[in-house]
């Protein structure tokens, strides 16, 4: 499927070049921390995909190099990406780019399987919560049960849900 680049639902999601396109369009709607375009990212694929800094930064600083957005200081060490009239110019040349890679994203969004943000967090929280609870010293056997019967309970409602 295009749009999922070449390996796929579980490969790459942008073909090369694809993430300076859409960070620099979430950047046009408003400045923006690499962090808030990485979750923007997440969000506008339907929790299918996030794109890890070590990808999102090195963009931030080509596009920044090309002249296509500034920083801004932030809040403490964040930096503040806001776009130029350089980057304005790009984008309107490249609309048509831009409109085929959100056509390709809705289309993964929507077949992402059915993932919800929502959930996504869920589990998350679930697994922190273990990874805090197991990283506090070996559990009693009470503890252990207590854990495994909430856990169990948790799957039994999803597959009734």
């Amino acid at each position: 499927m295009h749009g999922w680049g070449r390996g796929g639902p579980r490969g790459r999601v942008f073909d090369q070049g694809d993430l300076r396109f859409v960070a620099l369009k979430l950047i046009s709607e408003r400045p923006r921390h690499g962090y808030e375009i990485i979750k923007a990212i997440e969000e506008d694929l339907g929790g299918a995909y996030t794109p890890s800094p070590g990808v999102v930064y090195p963009t931030l600083t080509f596009l920044e190099e090309l002249g296509y957005v500034t920083v801004q200081p932030g809040e403490g060490s964040k930096k503040l990406y806001a776009i130029t009239p350089e980057g304005e110019a790009f984008l309107q040349e490249n609309v048509q780019t831009i409109d085929a890679i959100s056509a390709r994203m809705a289309e993964a969004k929507s077949r992402s399987g059915g993932r919800n943000l929502a959930v996504m967090r869920a589990m998350e929280n679930l697994r922190t919560a273990l990874k805090l609870r197991f990283g506090q010293g070996p559990l009693t056997e009470a503890q252990l049960k207590a854990v495994t019967e909430a856990i169990d309970a948790a799957a039994l409602a999803v597959e009734r849900a």
